[in-house]
Order: C-alpha cells, then sequence, then structure tokens
C-alpha cells in the first residue's frame, strides 16, 4: 500500500458511497488494513480529503495550458467547461472541492493568468474573472450533482421555463465572458 493507491480506493469510495459517507474506518476496511494505518499517509480525514480533492481535479489539472496564438475567449470557455467536466466525474465532485485550495496548482494558475494578461485582459479583471467563473462553476455543479432525479421536479406554472443544466451552465459562463470581453473593451 502506498499514498497515491490510499487515495485511489478513496476516491473510488466516494463515488460508491458519496461524500458524507466517506470515513477513514470504511477506507481501512476497503483496503484490508487497520484503520490507524491510514495515519500514516494522513495525519487527519481533512489531509485525506484535500488530496481526494487534488487527485480528483487531475484531468483538468494537466489539460494543456494556452499558448500565446490562443484566442483567450475561446481559451476561457474550453478552461471553464473542462473544470466543470472534472467536477462532474467524480460523485460530490463539486463538494470535495469546494474549499480547497489549489496549492499545488499555483504555477499553472500563474500562466493562466499571464495569459489573460499578455492578451490585454486587465490583471485585476482576470483575476476577478477567474475567481467569478471558478465559484460559478461550483456552484452549478453543487445543484446539478444535487439533482438528484431532474424529471422529478414540482410541477411549476406555466410561465416558468425549465432549463436544464447545461444549458444554464453554457448561459451563465457566457454573461461572465461578455462581461470580461467589456472591461477589455472599455
Amino acid at each position: 500500500m502506498n499514498r497515491e493507491t490510499v487515495i485511489a480506493e478513496a476516491l473510488g469510495l466516494l463515488d460508491e458511497v458519496g461524500l458524507d459517507a466517506v470515513s477513514t474506518r470504511r477506507l481501512a476496511k476497503r483496503l484490508n488494513v487497520e484503520q490507524p494505518s491510514l495515519y500514516w499517509y494522513f495525519r487527519t480525514k481533512k489531509d485525506l480529503l484535500a488530496a481526494m480533492a487534488a487527485a480528483a481535479m487531475t484531468p483538468h489539472a494537466t489539460a494543456p495550458l494556452p499558448t500565446p496564438h490562443d484566442d483567450w475567449r475561446d481559451w476561457f470557455l474550453d478552461n471553464t467547461r473542462s473544470f466543470r467536466h472534472t467536477l462532474l466525474m467524480r460523485r460530490d465532485g463539486a463538494r470535495l472541492h469546494a474549499g480547497s485550495t489549489p496549492t499545488g496548482d499555483l504555477d499553472r494558475i500563474r500562466r493562466k493568468m499571464d495569459f489573460l494578461v499578455a492578451s490585454g485582459v486587465p490583471e485585476r479583471d482576470a483575476q476577478m474573472a477567474m475567481l467569478a467563473a471558478g465559484r460559478f462553476t461550483v456552484g452549478s455543479v453543487l445543484e446539478e450533482q444535487a439533482d438528484s432525479d431532474p424529471g422529478d421536479s414540482p410541477d411549476l406554472p406555466a410561465d416558468v421555463p425549465v432549463i436544464d443544466h447545461e444549458s444554464a451552465f453554457e448561459a451563465g459562463l457566457a454573461l461572465i465572458l461578455n462581461g470580461l470581453a467589456h472591461c477589455n473593451e472599455a
């Protein structure tokens, strides 16, 4: 057993039982070890959850970085969609990610910010847009993952439109991008 095996099994447990039911006791049982042996790899459950969140973000964290020839608008959309897709890959992925600190990803974040600034986006606007897009995405995925049966919604008045999660996400993302583009033009 090694740290990577523990994280992989913890993510498998997450997908099976959900975040609320993940425990070191259950994980130890899954690994056929005594619970205290997990403390060799993770001092606390919080440490384990942070490692799980980082590992769950691998698909997004390994996506290609922007190049100087990329259109910043297209890249911004693709980057945010990649983040959403990665969160949706795991049961309770948004809840696992919420509140985590991307300490291992700081160089990539800096390079993304540098790309936006080099593309003409004012630094403060780029920071706020990346923050807003990230929080919007986590919130959207939280809602989507909490919606256990989208077809089982209460009867709404006829004048209230029913909007699927994907369409709602794309509409919100477009608003963020349009706001950022407007700042860039000003």
